[in-house]
């Protein structure tokens, strides 16, 4: 995903920024499966080539932790539960954040939400899932989850999907900024005016969601200071800290002109 999603480069210049105070440097090592993550760990361990490792796009059972705690490599974990984990990690309330984009729709007037997800084998895809779904129930409106994979290709496909059906949705969420520019390509492409009859809302809130055209309303995360929370973490582990979860700052609404009223 490096090379299209933008949430990676911000929390990763979020973390070698801390890690240089302490004269560390971030190696950045590229796996296509957890099957290699792990073997790379293991040739860690064996040649005693790293301090710590960071781990990312967390799983349900993550088969990375228990090796990570077996070879005694010291870890921090971006994502996973605010409690009982073996590491210390810094996670966010997917969760609440879901909700709060069915609310802010549902606010407008929309009754027919979509939402276009990660990968379902993501943890915090599954929370934002449930939360969305649950709330729409809750406020008794209408919602569909198509899944994605954070490239612009799905989300182009996502958009098409669920523009051409009967019963379209008035608002759509994607979870991350690349789905959501693809869909507003989409929309032009078939004529709906966004926002008149189409609203739009990304997640993360990079440069790319004020540039585009209209601007992107989004949820926005401050990545950068959530890179430099979990550079933190690793020279807390490395210095004997204890285990322990920080709860990264609260995404918050950023209403722009991708949103509006429904027609």
């Amino acid at each position: 995903m490096l090379g299209h999603e933008p949430f990676f480069g911000e929390l990763i210049a979020g973390i070698e920024e801390v890690l240089a105070t302490d004269d560390r440097s971030l190696l950045l090592h590229v796996v296509p499966t957890l099957d290699a993550e792990i073997a790379a760990y293991r040739r860690w361990a064996a040649g005693q080539m790293v301090d710590a490792v960071v781990v990312v796009n967390v799983v349900d059972d993550d088969p990375r932790i228990p090796v990570l705690a077996e070879l005694g490599i010291p870890a921090v974990v971006v994502g996973g539960p605010r409690t009982g984990m073996v590491f210390s990690n810094v996670w966010i309330d997917d969760a609440q954040v879901s909700r709060d984009t069915v609310d802010y729709l549902v606010g407008l007037g929309h009754d027919r939400l979509a939402r276009v997800s990660g990968p379902k084998a993501l943890l915090h895809t599954r929370w934002r899932n449930d939360a969305f779904l649950e709330r729409c129930a809750a406020t008794g409106v209408e919602g569909v989850i198509v899944e994605g994979d954070y490239t612009e290709d799905s989300g182009k496909a996502a958009a098409r999907l669920l523009l051409g059906r009967r019963g379209a949705p008035s608002a759509i969420v994607f979870d991350n900024d690349v789905m959501a520019l693809a869909a507003l390509a989409v929309a032009a492409e078939m004529g709906i005016e966004v926002p008149a009859r189409l609203s739009l809302l990304a997640w993360d809130d990079s440069a790319l969601c004020r540039l585009s055209n209209p601007p992107l309303s989004a949820m926005t995360l401050d990545v950068h200071g959530m890179g430099q929370q979990v550079g933190t973490c690793v020279l807390n582990t490395l210095a004997d800290g204890p285990v322990r979860a920080h709860q990264a700052t609260m995404q918050r609404l950023s209403a722009r002109a991708s949103t509006a009223r429904p027609a």
